[in-house]
């Protein structure tokens, strides 16, 4: 096995592959139509990743691939999302879950694509999807303790924004318009992106694309309340330039992150030891780790 990071390159609509340390760069998937979610199932060799299309239009989907780039195919049609953006893969349940942007939504299906589903709508109507507070941009799962996160972004600097957690299925008598479960975590953030989370240790990770002090960081916050409500969260990494993507090694206890002005960055889950390991990449959205076997990064597609 070897470690991969996969990478999204928005403004020439690819997907790359770089060892950890930014050396090794093969592109694997070029002719996507706005990347930016992507997501890793090493053990049965795919790649998955959102193509937001044209926000206006209603014409997002989802793609997988093989690891090495091959065996390409869509497996949500355009339209069947608005804009979807991070994705995210769940192999115990065998779900794919991502936020819906102009959707205003939160959505899964199975790993083939089938049966997709509404998890919470927030907005219906285009005056709706005009107000920027009903846009749900990233997405992760606690499945061992049932719950779903997803960001509210908000208008560009606002401090609208918001982290909102729920059930993962949907309780009895309730519909994703009308959900009694819905729990506000955070709220009054500068604009909350891409969502991470440490499972051994209980703590959730995000990126927010918001101007400094409190944007252009990681932040990271306990998953679960203790008796005195939840502490502020804790910025452990900044200088970001409109940072999106966030992907955690776990095992090795680092972080990697992108920015829109295309540098992958890397650095403690603490931020300690930052570094930069690939800058000047075009325009960066979604990143993931993986442990992949050996044979998948010997393809090079250009």
């Amino acid at each position: 096995m070897v470690s991969r990071l996969f990478v999204l390159e928005l403004s020439d609509g690819r997907i790359f592959s770089v060892n950890p340390d930014g050396s090794d760069r093969r592109v694997l998937i070029t002719g996507c139509r706005m990347p930016d979610g992507i997501a890793i199932d090493a053990e049965a060799g795919h790649l998955y990743w959102t193509n937001m299309g044209v926000p206006s239009r209603n014409d997002g989907s989802i793609e997988r691939a093989d690891l090495d780039g091959r065996n390409r195919r869509t497996i949500v049609p355009e339209g069947a999302t608005f804009t979807p953006k991070q994705l995210l893969l769940d192999r115990h349940r065998g779900k794919l879950y991502w936020s819906d942007r102009e959707g205003m939504r939160v959505m899964r299906a199975n790993l083939d694509g089938s049966h997709i589903e509404t998890l919470v709508q927030t907005g219906s109507t285009e005056a709706d999807r005009l107000d920027q507070t009903n846009w749900c941009v990233g997405i992760a799962v606690d499945p061992d303790h049932g719950y779903i996160y997803w960001t509210q972004k908000g208008p560009d600097n606002g401090a609208k924004g918001c982290i909102y957690r729920a059930d993962i299925e949907i309780p009895p008598d309730d519909t994703a318009y009308e959900r009694s479960d819905i729990e506000l975590v955070y709220e009054g953030l500068p604009e909350p992106i891409d969502l991470e989370i440490d499972h051994d240790k209980r703590i959730l990770y995000w990126t927010d694309r918001g101007d400094p002090p409190l944007g252009n960081t990681v932040n990271r916050a306990p998953l679960d309340r203790d008796p005195h409500g939840r502490p502020p969260p804790e910025i452990v990494f900044n200088h970001l330039m409109e940072g999106i993507g966030i992907a955690l090694d776990r095992e090795g206890q680092r972080m990697f992150m992108t920015d829109l002005a295309g540098s992958v960055y890397v650095a403690q889950l603490d931020g300690s030891k930052p570094s930069v390991i690939l800058f000047a990449q075009g325009n960066l959205t979604g990143i993931a780790y993986a442990e992949v076997p050996t044979p998948t990064v010997i393809h090079r597609r250009t």
